[in-house]
């Protein structure tokens, strides 16, 4: 299944299929309506608790990592977006952090594939 990565802030384009936003805070400086996403699946996002630990300590990927694929196990909203990833021919993840080898679209990504 052809899963793609993205940061919110980059354009949309046609290759990228189905987008879903995988955030569970909406990005800074984008309106909702000039967005250009097909879904916002929040509840996929880790934790509150464990993106405010890993944000304070960015030196933890792999056990932040762990974490999350932790959450992903018991995450009810895993179960929509394999659905989705299934039914589209592409979707692209869109996440709206800086860091783009170390955040939870790519962890996420891995997992589906």
């Amino acid at each position: 299944m052809p899963v793609t990565v993205k940061r919110m802030y980059e354009p949309a384009a046609p290759s990228d299929g189905y987008r879903i936003l995988v955030d569970r805070l909406w990005p800074r400086g984008i309106k909702k309506e000039a967005a250009a996403i097909n879904l916002w699946l929040k509840e996929i996002a880790p934790s509150t608790e464990l993106r405010t630990w890993f944000h304070k300590d960015k030196t933890q990927w792999a056990e932040f990592k762990k974490r999350y694929k932790a959450e992903l196990k018991d995450n009810a909203a895993l179960d929509e977006l394999k659905q989705l990833a299934k039914k589209h021919k592409h979707i692209t993840l869109l996440y709206s952090a800086k860091d783009e080898e170390h955040n939870h679209a790519l962890i996420l990504a891995e997992y589906l594939r």
